[in-house]
């Protein structure tokens, strides 16, 4: 474990090989469709809303199933329960992520035209980070929204979180969250990304780079 340590260690600086620089470039087409396509889905369904209630979580926008009508009504529903209304304004991560995006693509570009190992291992590092702190911000919001109730609301329910993966129940309603096509598409970013720097590492180290220390024997 050392010695791969050391061997990765000393091959931060060795240029991207020329297939690794296709699969970073193929990141870069994959990444910019998370700008328009939806990352995150949430699903209402009750016996009085039998085709249910979409909300589609963009990087830039939430937007209600059925032309928008599905939000006003959503809104609506958590109006009974004393849920703060959904609004776009209230959710500050719709002006940073575009943003983010927006850079992850430029410095993939960057590790596509004149990256190395290091720049490529950086890049991981920063799209893992922004993924894990985006969906720790949209479970942070959901708890906020869930455990914030207004307790002379009509309907009397227990403080919840609302689930960000998966199923669960809510009052009369059955809620489901689950991520979005654009979600896949960072996660297909990230796996290219590997892809590229493993391509790279595993080319036999070329002269004049430092190897691991080996031990010999007598």
């Amino acid at each position: 474990m050392v010695a791969w340590l050391k061997r990765l260690s000393n091959s931060l600086d060795r240029p991207l090989t020329g297939r690794s620089r296709l699969l970073v470039a193929v990141a870069v087409l994959v990444l910019i469709p998370t700008f328009f396509a939806p990352l995150w889905r949430m699903n209402f369904w009750a016996q009085q809303y039998p085709e249910g209630l979409d909300l589609h979580i963009y990087s830039h926008a939430l937007v209600g199933g059925d032309g928008g009508n599905d939000l006003t009504e959503i809104n609506v529903l958590n109006h009974y329960i004393g849920m703060e209304e959904l609004r776009e304004e209230d959710f500050t991560e719709l002006k940073w992520i575009p943003l983010v995006i927006g850079l992850i693509g430029v410095l993939t570009l960057r590790s596509a035209a004149i990256g190395n190992l290091r720049s490529l291992l950086d890049l991981l590092v920063i799209a893992v980070y922004f993924g894990g702190f985006s969906l720790w911000s949209f479970w942070y919001k959901l708890d906020f929204y869930g455990k914030n109730l207004d307790p002379r609301a009509a309907v009397t329910v227990d403080p919840f979180t609302p689930p960000v993966f998966g199923h669960k129940m809510v009052g009369q309603f059955e809620v489901w969250s689950y991520p979005a096509f654009g979600a896949y598409l960072f996660l297909a970013f990230g796996l290219l990304l590997t892809g590229a720097f493993y391509l790279t590492l595993r080319r036999p180290a070329p002269d004049g780079e430092s190897r691991p220390e080996t031990s010999t024997g007598g």
